[in-house]
């Protein structure tokens, strides 16, 4: 975990972490990063909703790199890196070691003879839940950003 502040950006916290591709593994691992981004982010007053749709998007990028990207592997990690900001944003990275893919190339799960698939929702679920998703490495790395501040809980002065 690192702490720091530059003259351009909020203070922010940071970690990075890595665990086996196993999918057993990715249920603790969430609640262990939400923990830590809890901690940080309860100083500036996140939503409820915020928060669930961060740990429904941070579910499907692991789940993705895990079982999509590294097949399981006992040989192969996903690695994360998750960024608190004071300002309340909230930035993660899930990186696997897979070959990576075309993220335009996955159909809409949200067309009428996909809709009863049990399979194909994740990307759109962490686009939809996240303000910002994007694909790199040829698809081995997600990056997502959130702003978690709540609504209306703006930080007020008195006089």
């Amino acid at each position: 975990m690192t702490a720091t502040h530059n003259s351009s950006s909020a203070p922010f916290v940071e970690l990075h972490r890595s665990f086996v591709s196993r999918a057993a593994d990715i249920a603790p691992f969430v609640d262990q990063l939400l923990r830590f981004i809890q901690l940080f982010m309860e100083k500036v007053g996140t939503s409820k909703e915020a928060e669930e749709e961060t740990e429904i998007a941070i579910y499907e990028a692991l789940a993705n790199a895990v079982i999509h990207g590294n097949h399981e592997s006992p040989d192969k990690q996903v690695h994360v890196a998750c960024r608190c900001s004071m300002d309340g944003e909230l930035l993660i990275s899930v990186r696997d070691e897979g070959e990576g893919f075309d993220s335009g190339a996955i159909p809409d799960p949200t067309e009428a003879h996909r809709l009863l698939l049990p399979r194909g929702r994740g990307l759109h679920l962490m686009r939809v839940l996240m303000d910002e998703v994007s694909f790199e490495e040829n698809g081995r790395v997600v990056r997502m950003r959130k702003r978690m501040k709540a609504q209306g809980r703006g930080l007020q002065l008195r006089r």
